[in-house]
């Protein structure tokens, strides 16, 4: 919005020309939505107390964890709410909103962040314990796959996979395609959403993906540095760098009050959106493998559930002590905080590995 309405007057006063530079704007965005998150925070954790919109720590199978994250009762959650909001603000803000990824991105955001809007309502406001059941969740999800997956098909988008690490190495996933992006969409989302169970956790390592991500649309959408590197160009995904930075500052600041100990949890609204949106970016820049590496604690996270619950349904036994991993950890007797700042250096690193990938091939 502001690009459309300051850029033109360039001609008049020459400093709008800085408009022009998707850098400039995706720094604005980030600190835009960083200080939305930060003004409108402390008002929502009022908000959602008042309404007692607040945490219920009784996990039936584990007393144990009950135990463990008993001072996390009756703590502010939906707090994604807060972060959709910053980051959809600062996007149309910031970005050329003439570009359709941005509106897929945000259609994509929105979906899911609805979808997790009616399971968090549905547990705070209407006490139904189970919220949206996991067929309900996963229904939507692969009605969202379906209908990006034809989007992109229809617009003649490349329904190729590029592989990291190799040359001018892809596969043409053909009829395949849309099963792929509700693989993509349902398995970005449901892995964000279980590794939100320790304070910042989640945050803090989208935050991370978002940085890797904001620098992986930038040279996507660059015709020169994406040639010299050797990946495809996609026209118009530059502007996906705003989103991504926008991504980065929100998070940032709702880790201000999610940081252990938190004041407010983000909830499904948060969760479910995010691990969406970023997988929504990493279709539309054709870096889906790449999600794998960058993403790599999150699925850790999705197949330490996974493999609990299978291996225990074959043969009685528990590979972990629990699950998802990162209550495996606490369970070995890591301080929360231990655990939460060793998943995010990890996290770091598999960020600047995924940027090093640029390079290998």
């Amino acid at each position: 919005m502001l690009y459309h309405l300051l850029y033109p007057l360039r001609d008049f006063i020459s400093v709008f020309n800085v408009f022009r530079y998707i850098t400039f704007r995706a720094a604005m965005a980030a600190l835009t939505a960083f200080l939305l998150s930060l003004i409108f925070g402390p008002l929502l954790i009022n908000k959602l107390k008042a309404l007692k919109v607040t945490e219920k720590i009784n996990k039936a199978d584990s007393q144990k964890l009950d135990d463990l994250h008993h001072h996390k009762q009756s703590t502010p959650t939906m707090g994604g709410i807060l972060i959709l909001g910053a980051v959809i603000i600062s996007t149309l803000l910031w970005a050329d909103i003439t570009h359709r990824c941005i509106w897929i991105v945000l259609f994509s955001t929105v979906w899911l962040g609805l979808t997790g809007f009616a399971d968090d309502y549905l547990k705070q406001i209407k006490k139904k314990a189970s919220g949206l059941s996991p067929k309900v969740k996963l229904a939507s999800q692969i009605i969202l796959g379906l209908i990006l997956g034809a989007i992109l098909i229809y617009s003649r988008y490349n329904v190729n996979l590029e592989i990291p690490f190799l040359k001018g190495v892809n596969f043409d996933l053909d009829g395949l395609y849309i099963l792929f992006v509700i693989l993509v969409i349902a398995g970005s989302s449901n892995a964000v959403n279980l590794t939100d169970g320790l304070d910042g956790l989640a945050i803090g390592i989208v935050v991370m993906v978002a940085i890797a991500f904001s620098i992986l649309c930038y040279v996507s959408g660059n015709i020169n540095l994406s040639h010299y590197l050797l990946i495809p160009y996609i026209k118009g995904s530059g502007e996906l760098t705003i989103f991504c930075s926008s991504i980065i500052g929100a998070g940032l600041g709702f880790l201000w009050f999610n940081c252990y100990p938190a004041t407010i949890f983000m909830g499904d609204v948060g969760s479910l959106a995010l691990g969406g949106a970023i997988g929504t970016v990493a279709l539309l820049i054709k870096k889906e493998m790449l999600l794998i590496i960058v993403g790599g604690i999150f699925v850790l996270e999705a197949l330490s559930v996974i493999l609990q619950v299978g291996t225990y349904k074959l043969t009685k036994k528990r590979i972990f002590k629990i699950a998802p991993l990162h209550h495996h950890f606490q369970f070995l007797d890591w301080p929360e905080n231990k655990v939460i700042v060793r998943f995010w250096i990890i996290a770091g690193l598999l960020a600047l590995f995924t940027l090093v990938t640029l390079k290998i091939r």
